[in-house]
């Protein structure tokens, strides 16, 4: 058996891990996959076909590439019980945020909001398709895969006209303390997803604070925040708007690395 560890300069949050693991497993005759978000290390132990697996790993385009291959000795690896319950948390928890902004961000008129809706719908989507595509064909997940990729890229261009559309006219501005508190809470949402996903990995009970730092989600909700807080100061819905198309760039290009599962 071989042991390929690969460096992924672009995995920073676990739905990018899902996202390997469905273009991986069962695949490639791939025996265990060992995920190092904070390192961005992913350890793959395998049997031949290396260059397909290293392949598969950049259609994904998170900057994947081989940093060492060796033989290995393991036999058996760790079973993964609670995995399948903990995708359900995550999911769950993703899909209600994804609720509550884009509710609360059409009532509020906040596009940053109703962008951070759409990146946790995105994340849901990952986690529900590692648990619905459990067990199914492949034709049946690349159907999966372009369903709700091609879904996200509709609500992200829907998104993109009306962010047009409040840059070219008069738009009421966003409610700024409505902004600040929803994403707070999104943003709580998202440590927890991450807490419990590293803990799953790790009898450690403490979250590696570089994991945090360098997730989009985390990123992203600190940037709705910040908006909130210019909306107040400058008296304008520009720092919303701006945040916002940012935000939607950061879905679509999610959306096209599901798509990439349907290939």
């Amino acid at each position: 058996m071989l042991k390929t560890v690969f460096e992924v300069s672009k995995m920073d949050c676990p739905s990018e891990e899902n996202l390997i693991r469905m273009k991986l497993e069962g695949q490639f005759s791939i025996k265990n996959l060992d995920f190092d978000i904070p390192n961005r290390k992913l350890t793959v132990f395998h049997q031949e076909n290396l260059n397909e697996i290293e392949k598969a790993i950049q259609d994904l385009n998170l900057g994947g590439k081989i940093i060492q291959s060796e033989n290995s000795d393991i036999e058996s690896f760790k079973n993964e019980s609670n995995q399948k319950k903990l995708l359900w948390t995550v999911l769950l928890i993703n899909f209600l945020f994804f609720l509550i902004e884009s509710i609360t961000g059409i009532l509020s008129k906040s596009m940053s909001l109703v962008a951070d809706s759409l990146d946790m719908f995105a994340d849901a989507s990952v986690y529900g398709l590692s648990l619905f595509a459990v067990g199914a064909s492949v034709s049946r997940k690349k159907k999966i895969a372009k369903l709700a990729g091609y879904f996200q890229i509709t609500l992200a261009l829907i998104g993109f006209v009306e962010v047009i559309r409040r840059f070219l006219g008069f738009e009421k501005l966003p409610d700024f303390s409505t902004m600040i508190i929803v994403s707070s809470l999104a943003l709580i949402a998202n440590a927890l997803c991450l807490y419990l996903l590293q803990k799953s990995k790790s009898q450690e009970a403490h979250m590696k604070a570089s994991m945090i730092f360098t997730s989009n989600d985390i990123i992203i909700n600190i940037g709705v925040i910040i908006a909130g807080i210019l909306v107040n100061t400058l008296n304008s819905n520009k720092p919303d708007l701006i945040i916002g198309t940012i935000v939607f760039v950061i879905v679509t290009q999610g959306a096209f690395r599901i798509l990439k599962l349907g290939e």
